[in-house]
């Protein structure tokens, strides 16, 4: 069983929308629209066994989206929930979830232009609005109208154009999700910091000094991030610096970034996030600019905290 999201208190409203044909969906970013509403969606009675296909805008976001509905089914990739992109493709002959991307989609729509056996076709993240996306959506319009009118189409993102998008769609309904809303305390350093990149630790180290909780911290790319991972396991030097000394010793640095490490299997997921270190201690994390890359510092029972760069 997963953790309510806040996108559940719209799935009833979003199926009755979609018993009838097209529909939007707007909800804030983190309430769940990717893992949550295709699991909800998949034994609806008008689907009739069909599958759902729901399109990414990149490879990393459908191998991660497919790999979390997986796993909240307690399954492998391949069997309920499967991906396909570019020269990788999980499925299975059990699959009733397809998360794609949308080149994918174009190329298939080439070879079987009736989707059959689709009964679904979700656009997720719709408002980066990408040249493939709106062809996606052009030749899946066409589809319902000359071939599958019992094709529906779900748009779903933070924020979307929606009058046009709803008229578009033949006056499609809009349902409208909330988010969660944390508190966030920004602090700047009292000086800049000539290198960015040395100053992340002591930053961290003071924080986690201060108060308990989990640290994120963004750096500009994944060198730097196994610079910094590196520094944090390396072992305090005997006449460090006051702010290079705070350093906890129960701690636990995870990675994460958008690309698999050298020798590892581009079908897994990429985002290297231990779910709990092994000793249940503190952990800190390190990324590059926000759903890229990052390193997680997670202690027990924690709290989030945002490290930001000073103002210049």
């Amino acid at each position: 069983m997963r953790a309510p999201l806040p996108i559940d208190e719209r799935l009833d409203e979003l199926r009755q929308a979609l018993r009838a044909g097209h529909a939007l969906l707007v909800a804030p970013t983190g309430s769940g629209k990717s893992t949550a509403v295709p699991l909800a969606l998949r034994d609806e009675p008008w689907l009739a066994g069909q599958r759902i296909l729901l399109l990414e805008p990149r490879r990393p976001a459908a191998r991660l989206t497919a790999a979390r509905m997986a796993a909240l089914c307690g399954e492998a990739l391949g069997e309920t929930v499967g991906y396909q992109v570019r020269f990788e493709r999980c499925v299975g002959p059990q699959t009733r979830i397809e998360v794609l991307t949308e080149g994918i989609l174009t190329r298939r729509l080439q070879s079987d232009p009736a989707l059959s056996g689709v009964g679904l076709l979700i656009f997720d993240e719709f408002h980066e609005r990408s040249l493939e996306a709106e062809l996606a959506l052009a030749l899946a319009l066409d589809v319902t109208a000359s071939l599958r009118p019992d094709l529906r189409l779900l748009l779903m993102s933070a924020t979307l154009d929606e009058p046009a998008l709803a008229a578009l769609l033949g006056a499609a309904p809009i349902v409208r999700g909330t988010g969660r809303l944390h508190p966030v305390t920004i602090r700047y350093a009292e000086q800049p910091p000539k290198d960015p990149v040395a100053a992340v630790l002591p930053a961290v180290y003071k924080l986690l000094a201060e108060q308990s909780g989990d640290v994120l911290a963004f750096l500009p790319g994944t060198r730097a991030i196994a610079e910094c991972q590196s520094a944090w396991r390396a072992p305090a030097e005997p006449n460090a610096a006051p702010s290079m000394s705070g350093r906890p010793t129960s701690s636990a640095t995870m990675r994460s970034y958008g690309h698999p490490s050298p020798g590892s299997s581009s079908s897994r997921p990429i985002f290297r996030m231990p779910s709990q270190s092994a000793c249940g201690c503190a952990s800190r994390g390190m990324s590059t600019p926000p759903r890229r890359t990052s390193i997680w510092v997670k202690p027990e029972q924690s709290k989030p905290k945002l490290v930001v760069p000073p103002q210049v």
